[in-house]
């Protein structure tokens, strides 16, 4: 199944012209890993956050029962980093700041995939330690079966506890705004006010 808001050809990135067989080739792995550095690197997101990012990417795919392709992955893995960086990172960015990174999209644009994009996991936006455990070690048995480093450490105590508490409370703010999600929000930024929780959004 493929969603309006993730066709890259009906919302495009950048105002660089979108081949006619933009579908139709699969990215190869330089390809996918520039795009996933450029937003991480430009964000200066972490890599925990590219784990949360994961748990909901894979969400999105088993919950809105769609097909990852050509024409939708690069929507598809933003909204995923979007959401995973305001519900991880110390630093997270506004909508508005990813379209300073990507320089042709526009707030508009962002506010409603990042809109979509909840809908769609059904605002199940909590990640237990466990569920991000499970991640970790499956990405360091992928990396190690395939002689890659995999620098990234397990989770201490201290951030499985602000993984969770930060979580379930993106999560309860969530509930508490769904009602307002189904009569068209702007964006999840307004709907939260300035900040989440102070070590969140500055």
């Amino acid at each position: 199944m493929l969603l309006e808001i993730f066709d890259e050809k009906l919302h495009p990135l950048s105002k660089s012209e979108v081949p006619l067989d933009y579908n139709q080739h699969d990215p190869d792995q330089k390809q996918i890993y520039r795009f996933v550095r450029t937003l991480f690197s430009a964000a200066q997101l972490t890599a925990e956050c590219a784990i949360v990012a994961l748990v909901y990417l894979e969400r999105l795919l088993t919950y809105a029962e769609l097909d990852i392709c050509p024409g939708n992955w690069k929507r598809i893995v933003l909204g995923a980093i979007l959401l995973a960086s305001k519900v991880w990172d110390d630093q997270a960015v506004w909508n508005v700041d990813y379209c300073q990174i990507l320089k042709d999209i526009t707030v508009e644009d962002m506010n409603e995939l990042e809109r979509q994009f909840l809908e769609l996991l059904q605002f199940n936006i909590n990640v237990p330690s466990s569920v991000y455990a499970k991640y970790y070690f499956d990405l360091r048995s992928l990396s190690e079966s395939n002689n890659l480093s995999f620098p990234l450490e397990p989770l201490s105590r201290e951030k499985a506890q602000k993984l969770e508490a930060i979580s379930r409370l993106c999560d309860d703010k969530y509930k508490d705004i769904r009602r307002a999600a189904r009569k068209r929000s702007a964006s999840m930024d307004n709907l939260c006010g300035r900040r989440w929780v102070p070590a969140i959004l500055s």
